[in-house]
């Protein structure tokens, strides 16, 4: 039907520190070799939480693309876009809003966490009740069928999903549906129609989850069908309509092991984070002045690691070797707290190197950065079009 296709982003908060690198960006490294992928700075989220400081959004955006790029996305692989320059994301939007029951948004789990957790901020606002349906437009205006979460945001794909299958539902029975569909079967053959049929009644009648999949399979490998009389295919095997949106899957991904320099997950909330691109004197002082386990309060005391806030960096960047070496060397206080921090330092350092150098480019030449993100915008507004056209057709506002 669709071919594969990853979609992902962030809101725009400035630079981005080495929670954002090992949770999220290193996944979009390995992603961008298999799929293909759009990742996008959701700009117009930020707007839902911090529309009284928006004037923050335009530079923090720059900040966090170069960061992108200067950990390695690679522009020729992944397609890189700001959301507010591909507007069919907010029309979609719009017409989802149509047929959203209100319930659906107020039982995102997210929904009551978040206004109890910005409490300083006034959050009673149509915006952010509909941020999850502008996340959903996001995902379906590329019929991205994967999308990257951690456990905590795959209700949200399970919410687009949803919205997809009643999108589908209420606009994909166009005029004659059934008619076309029956047509639409016999041209497979009368020996691929009989298989359809018979897969078609064990999903429908007996809800026959493997006659699905292989129902699903058969179309895929048919090389002589339009692409209408595919979508309607599917849709009829599976007993909606014609398919416009795609329902994507959650790509669950670990969540970032990365701790903060006080031993907490590293997070701008916390002030204990390290930049992606910060400078070696400040992440030397940073690390050299993180608080240890407090019963080491002379050189001479034995102490923990598993008490200290050191020793999860050490679980990131450490071999087993090096990791050996302080718990032995903690425990019997042959070493002291900055040599244990030493090779953390190091390590954190030269993970810097490659991604400062990468930088270097964009900071003296703005217009590099530009001409990337112009281009993906480009890219991403005609794969927004193709699925708009579409959706106004059935929709009935083609107006052809």
């Amino acid at each position: 039907m669709y071919q594969d296709r990853v979609l992902s982003g962030m809101r725009p908060t400035g630079a981005m520190h080495l929670g954002h690198y090992h949770g999220v960006l290193k996944n979009w490294l390995t992603l961008q070799h298999e799929h293909p992928c759009l990742f996008f700075v959701a700009d117009w989220h930020a707007l839902t939480t911090h529309y009284g400081t928006a004037e923050v959004i335009e530079q923090s955006t720059w900040e966090m693309l170069v960061d992108w790029l200067a950990a390695g996305i690679d522009p020729s692989q992944a397609t890189l876009f700001i959301q507010s320059r591909v507007p069919e994301h907010a029309e979609l939007h719009l017409l989802l809003s149509m047929i959203t029951p209100l319930g659906w948004l107020e039982r995102i789990p997210t929904y009551k966490d978040q206004q109890e957790k910005l409490s300083d901020r006034d959050l009673g606002t149509y915006g952010f009740l509909g941020y999850p349906l502008l996340q959903s437009a996001d995902i379906l205006i590329y019929r991205a069928n994967m999308v990257p979460v951690g456990e905590d945001q795959v209700a949200h794909v399970e919410f687009t999903r949803e919205l997809a299958r009643r999108f589908n539902h209420i606009y994909g029975k166009e005029p004659g549906f059934e008619e076309k569909a029956e047509s639409a079967v016999k041209k497979l053959g009368s020996k691929k129609a009989r298989l359809y049929r018979q897969l078609r009644t064990g999903y429908q009648e007996r809800g026959n989850a493997e006659a699905l999949a292989a129902g699903r399979a058969l179309l895929e490998e048919v090389q002589n069908l339009s692409l209408g009389d595919r979508e309607r295919l599917f849709g009829y095997l599976e007993g909606g309509g014609k398919k416009i949106l795609v329902e994507p899957q959650a790509l669950l991904t670990e969540s970032s092991r990365m701790p903060g320099l006080d031993g907490q997950k590293m997070s701008k909330s916390y002030d204990n984070t390290i930049t992606l691109r910060e400078d070696p004197a400040s992440v030397e002082r940073k690390i050299r002045t993180m608080p240890t386990d407090p019963a080491r309060v002379r050189r001479s005391d034995p102490g923990d690691p598993e008490k200290c806030p050191v020793w999860p960096l050490h679980l990131v960047y450490s071999d087993p070797a090096r990791r050996a070496w302080v718990q032995q060397g903690c425990k019997s206080a042959s070493i002291g707290c900055l040599e244990c921090k030493q090779p953390v330092i190091e390590a954190v350092l030269k993970e810097q190197i490659p991604i400062r150098e990468r930088a270097e480019q964009y900071l003296k030449d703005p217009t590099l950065l530009r001409d990337i993100v112009m281009d993906g915008c480009e890219k991403a507004r005609k794969l927004a079009a193709e699925t708009m056209r579409d959706v106004r057709e059935v929709v009935g506002l083609a107006y052809g």
